[in-house]
């Protein structure tokens, strides 16, 4: 588990303030620089005003950076826990295996198959509680996207990122993905061990019927959940994301991708597991609830930090600490450091 948090990431976006203060910082430096050339030259300037520091005013933009910095972190309250215990859960191994081909793109259940399956996982993984879960992708081959990992919200963020150029060999290679699924469920004791499968059924090459009795073996109960229609639509081509055309065969003939149910059922089946029809969410995740309610927990240790501690502090002191600096710093050469002349700037005049 992560042992820093933040609460109100939002925040973060007060750190836009920085370039706009720094393009802000250019464009009055090249005016007053403009206008200073219309008064006078710069060695007339240099007898005009001898105090003036350019330096101080570049100093005084990074100070003030910094402490807004500071206090964009301070509003965010960073929280680092301050004790890392072992603790005792109990759960099934479940491991999602996400169908990444072209025909997920197809848009006949909103916005498209893809976009629906991750939501459809998503959810999924909110409704769990002890469980372990892993995701794979796969199209033309498979690969993993999260190993078997009780952090919840980081498998969130990699299934977020999914997409269909992850695999540049087109196709299904559910083969694939189920033999890699083998490999996650890294615990020998573990006997009750979950494979989600969520595909459109479309495009299943080789013998995943004999793989999938293969896996129920192993201890692996397949369920699959089929996203799409039967009536089917076609696979949009998108640039910049507008449509500009959609999938041809190589007669040029639109391409109408449809849900294969039959596939899934059979799929499934081998491996006494279950199809699940994907369209609505809240029956998904209550079928999904209910079949890892009705299987044996396993007990395991997980390490998490508490006692969470506020940081904000830190970073707020430091913020004031910085405008003080800023208060004081002002737009004029300090004395003994001129008196001491570290880079010969002090020039005789004879």
């Amino acid at each position: 588990m992560n042992g820093v948090q933040f609460e109100q990431p939002i925040y973060f976006y007060a750190l836009l303030a920085i370039p706009a203060l720094l393009v802000l910082l250019f464009l009055v430096l090249v005016w007053k620089r403009h206008t200073q050339k219309k008064f006078a030259d710069r060695k007339l300037l240099e007898k005009l005003a001898p105090s003036q520091s350019p330096f101080k005013l570049v100093l005084k933009i990074i100070v003030l950076c910094l402490a807004l910095t500071c206090l964009s972190f301070a509003l965010v309250n960073l929280k680092v826990g301050t004790k890392l215990e072992t603790v005792k859960r109990e759960g099934v191994d479940v491991v999602f295996a996400l169908d990444v081909s072209k025909s997920m793109l197809a848009e006949d259940i909103a916005p498209n198959r893809l976009e629906k399956s991750k939501q459809l996982v998503s959810q999924i993984i909110n409704s769990l509680a002890g469980d372990r879960i892993g995701i794979i992708g796969y199209a033309g081959s498979a690969f993993p996207q999260v190993p078997i990992t009780t952090d919840f919200s980081s498998a969130r963020l990699f299934l977020s990122g999914m997409n269909t150029d992850m695999v540049s060999s087109q196709g299904t290679a559910m083969n694939e993905a189920i033999q890699l699924a083998e490999t996650y469920y890294n615990d020998i004791e573990q006997k009750n061990r979950v494979l989600f499968i969520v595909s459109d059924g479309e495009d299943h090459e080789g013998e995943y019927q004999s793989i999938a009795a293969q896996a129920l073996e192993k201890g692996i109960r397949i369920y699959t959940i089929g996203v799409g229609t039967e009536k089917g639509n076609n696979i949009p081509i998108k640039q910049n994301g507008r449509t500009v055309s959609f999938k041809r065969d190589q007669n040029g003939q639109t391409v109408i991708t449809r849900l294969n149910e039959e596939s899934l059922r059979e799929i499934a089946k081998a491996a006494e597991g279950e199809y699940i029809n994907g369209s609505n969410t809240k029956d998904v995740v209550d079928k999904v609830k209910s079949v890892l309610s009705g299987m044996d927990k396993k007990e395991f240790d997980a390490k998490q930090f508490s006692d969470f501690k506020d940081q904000f502090q830190w970073f707020l002191a430091g913020a004031l600490f910085l405008l003080l600096i800023d208060i004081f710093l002002l737009e004029r050469k300090t004395t003994w450091i001129q008196k001491l002349n570290l880079f010969n700037q002090n020039k005789t005049t004879k």
